[in-house]
This record gives C-alpha cells, sequence and structure tokens, in this order.
C-alpha cells in the first residue's frame, strides 16, 4: 500500500469509528490524537471520548507528512515533533512526560537473566526498538552509556514499536527486551521488570502538539490542555510517567 492510500485508510477508519467528523474548528467535536504506543493505557483516561490512533512515533509523523487527519499529535520522544513543527506541520510542541527505560524478562527467567551483563551469554534471545524508533534509539543510547553496545550481537527482532517488544517477551518468544517502565504494568503477570542503573539512562521526553491542519482546531487545544492540566498530570503520574 502506498503511504496515500496509508493516509486514506486511516481517514476511512477513524472517520468509522466516530468522533472525527469533518466540521472544522467545531467545539463540541472530539479531537482525533496520533500517539506514541506506550501511551494507549493512559490517554484514554484523560480523555475518553477522543479519537485515538496509536503506533510508532516514527509511523505516525509519516502519516502526518502524508496528510492523515490528525488532530493532535504525541511523541515518545521529540525528534519527529520537532521536526514536523520546522516543516511547518505542528504548532511549537511542549514535553508533557518523561519516562525511564528497564529490561524485561518473561515470568520465571528461563535464561537467568539477572543485568544487562547476563545477555551476554550464549544463546539469549534479546528484541529491541528498531532505529529510528524511539524505544530502539533509546535503547542504543543505554547501552552505548553501559559500554555495553556488544550485547547488541543478542538481538533477534527489532520491533516496529515498542509494544511488540513488550509482546514478544510477554510471550515468551525472547528472552529479554527493552521496555519504557511504564509498560511493564499492563503485563506484570507475564514479565519481570530488572532496573538498569541512572547514571545510564537515556533521556525520555515526550512532547505533544497540535496539527496545523487539525479538522477539529478547538477540541485539539483542548486535549492538549487536558495533559498539562493538573488532571491530566496527576493521570500520567498514576501511570508511572515522570513529570516534563
Amino acid at each position: 500500500m502506498t503511504r496515500a492510500a496509508l493516509a486514506l485508510a486511516i481517514l476511512a477508519a477513524l472517520t468509522g469509528c466516530g468522533g472525527s467528523g469533518t466540521g472544522g474548528g467545531d467545539s463540541n467535536e472530539q479531537a482525533t490524537v496520533f500517539a506514541a504506543s506506550s501511551l494507549p493505557e493512559v490517554f484514554p483516561k484523560i480523555d475518553p471520548e477522543a479519537t485515538y490512533n496509536f503506533a510508532g512515533s516514527d509511523d505516525l509523523a509519516t502519516q502526518i507528512r502524508e496528510g492523515a487527519p490528525a488532530d493532535v499529535y504525541a511523541a515518545a520522544s521529540p525528534k519527529y515533533p520537532d521536526e514536523l513543527y520546522a516543516e511547518g506541520l505542528v504548532d511549537k510542541p511542549e514535553v508533557f512526560a518523561t519516562n525511564r527505560l528497564v529490561l524485561i524478562v518473561p515470568k520465571g527467567n528461563p535464561a537467568g537473566i539477572e543485568s544487562v551483563d547476563d545477555l551476554r551469554k550464549k544463546g539469549v534471545k534479546l528484541v529491541i526498538g528498531a532505529e529510528g524508533v524511539p524505544i530502539g534509539d533509546y535503547t542504543r543510547t543505554v547501552l552505548e552509556n553501559m559500554g555495553a553496545s556488544d550485547v547488541l550481537d543478542q538481538v533477534v527482532s527489532e520491533e516496529d514499536d515498542v509494544k511488540g517488544v513488550v509482546g514478544k517477551v510477554s510471550l515468551g518468544e525472547a528472552d529479554a527486551g527493552f521496555v519504557y517502565v511504564t509498560d511493564v504494568k499492563p503485563v506484570a503477570d507475564k514479565v519481570t521488570a530488572i532496573e538498569l542503573p541512572a547514571e545510564a539512562q537515556a533521556e525520555v521526553k515526550y512532547e505533544i502538539a497540535v496539527v496545523k491542519d487539525a479538522q477539529h482546531h478547538d477540541a485539539a487545544h483542548a486535549f492538549v490542555e487536558q495533559v498539562l492540566g493538573e488532571q491530566g498530570q496527576a493521570t500520567l503520574a498514576a501511570a508511572g510517567f515522570g513529570p516534563p
């Protein structure tokens, strides 16, 4: 499928599930929010009426460039919102949350992994985010900070978003994977998290912006205000996100 066709397919899907409409700027309309795949457990708690499209931040940026009907863009990295801002496609982005990485292993930990050093064991199957995907880039930064980039030799799969990493580990298809700490709670019965040294952490910042061609301009600004407001920040904190 071409990117243009993909954009049209997304438009049809979002229109079909309601909440997106076509009435530019009507405050009674709900925002269509394109958000990083680490946010589906928290954003609907902030605004259950919005229409959501969750995917990798890089994929969402591509969709917006191709004209997909987004009102708000929320990414797990400043990289893509800042690029879209420079291209004149979104308003100036704002940081709304932070996060940190952990190493997860399946419950029972069949490979006996207790630390990043154990990832070097022969036969360990490691899954990470692909290069260019925020979780993938953050993972590489953490490993570089730890002087452990060699463990990338153990990678058996590179996923398009963090949910792909979580899924492979929780199903036992991999021995370990790097994810955000906020991804652990929904699968806490299937995985165990191993903390990483604070000094090795990447600077994980989430940014949000209103899309310039938002069909529901007022609703888009209202959504961003909710996320940045006291209640939105409390909901993010309860989900394990750090403050902006």
